[in-house]
């Protein structure tokens, strides 16, 4: 559960606290790659931006553009109605909802305790979790695991959240998913806020791609085992660990064809949007030839984005919990079953697959990515951040 979080949030609570970029959302680039660079970097010599230079680069960038009540970077001007309201929030929901967090994580990393104190993990590759554990421990795990979740969810402000389920609406393409080869093996969803790893765990439990050092935080490690993450060490070249891109297709396969084991999580488009727009999908999350469950996130606002597009980390966590109420909307496609073709051309199942997911969710297709991303927020550095 808040494994999944701290996941996203490992490079927030960083030296510097800014936004990096997730290992688990692109599978097929690899372990032997680098960490990412911060996207956002405190500039004091930056100057002050012009009309013209944001509007051309909200135009060019628009799939990271923010448009809430606090501007770009989070650091627009806001009426003093506003600054009242964060001022209370500060003072009473963000201390409430960080320690009723905390007791949460603590609660379910005890959970976790007991049921594998008397279990080895599974190992094979260099892997080591406790998803592979059976029977009782397991349901507890999971069962607990959804419901701390949804209370996490809870305690940020996502009191109510709307899901959406639609169906094939034709009866002779209805596959029955209790048989074992219709089964999906990935949860294949867009990716708007390190939010979505939260509400993606209280609904269906999946596992997902985390930092190998992950493994070895308090509280968060176990409970990451127990989840099931695959573990990369991006910046190891030993021949010992397989790349992701090949981790991840046999997990893929594994929760196909065995409905004890959890399905993957996966964020194909590699990087963070603000929720408008969908980019270009990576091969390496439909490589196991196998079928996705597509899922659209939306995250409707009034004042603030709950997207982690172009703000820091820490900035974005603090807003967020100042805000009283926060919402998420879900739209759960119909199963996707790979045609023979798209079995054989991984790079035309991911575009069917973004094409019907930007046409069910309403998102405007993008041809950018990450390195357009980092070149926004180095460009931003320089534009908006004062000394």
């Amino acid at each position: 559960m808040v494994s999944a979080m701290a996941s996203e949030l490992n490079s927030v609570t960083g030296a510097n606290g800014t936004h990096e970029d997730t290992v688990s959302v692109s599978p097929e680039r690899g372990a032997t790659l680098k960490d990412e660079q911060p996207l956002l970097k405190s500039d004091p010599a930056a100057a002050s931006p012009t009309a013209e230079s944001i509007e051309e680069l909200e135009r060019k960038y628009a799939p990271y553009v923010r448009r809430d009540a606090y501007g770009t970077m989070g650091r627009g001007e806001i009426p003093a109605t506003e600054k009242v309201m964060l001022g209370i929030a500060a003072v009473t929901l963000v201390p409430i909802r960080l320690v009723l967090g905390m007791l949460i994580l603590v609660v379910y990393y005890l959970i976790c305790r007991i049921c594998t104190v008397f279990s080895a993990p599974h190992e094979e590759d260099g892997q080591e979790d406790y998803a592979h554990m059976g029977g009782w421990r397991r349901e507890v795990v999971v069962r607990c695991g959804r419901f701390c979740s949804r209370a996490m969810l809870f305690t940020f402000g996502f009191y109510w959240i709307k899901e959406t389920h639609r169906s094939n609406g034709n009866e002779d393409g209805c596959r029955d998913q209790a048989d074992e080869s219709e089964r999906p093996g990935a949860v294949v969803s867009n990716h708007v806020s390190y939010v979505d790893i939260l509400y993606h765990m209280s609904s269906s439990f999946p596992s997902f791609v985390a930092k190998r050092s992950v493994a070895k935080l308090p509280l968060v490690g176990l409970i990451s085992k127990c989840l099931g993450c695959v573990y990369v060490q991006r910046e190891s070249k030993s021949s010992d660990f397989k790349g992701v891109s090949g981790v991840v297709t046999e997990r893929i396969q594994e929760g196909h064809e065995n409905k004890l084991c959890p399905m993957m999580l996966l964020f194909p488009e590699g990087t963070t949007t603000n929720g408008d727009y969908l980019l270009p999908f990576k091969s390496g999350a439909f490589l196991a030839k196998v079928p996705v469950h597509p899922v659209i996130l939306r995250y409707p606002y009034c004042r603030f984005s709950p997207a982690w597009d172009s703000i820091s980390g820490v900035r974005h966590v603090f807003l967020l919990l100042c805000q009283f109420v926060n919402h998420i909307e879900t739209i759960w496609l119909p199963v996707y079953y790979p045609s023979e073709q798209e079995k054989e051309d991984p790079k035309l199942y991911a575009n069917n697959v973004r094409k019907l997911m930007a046409t069910e969710g309403n998102l405007t297709l993008s041809d950018i990515g990450l390195a357009e991303k980092r070149i926004y927020h180095a460009v931003l550095n320089g534009l908006c951040v004062q000394s």
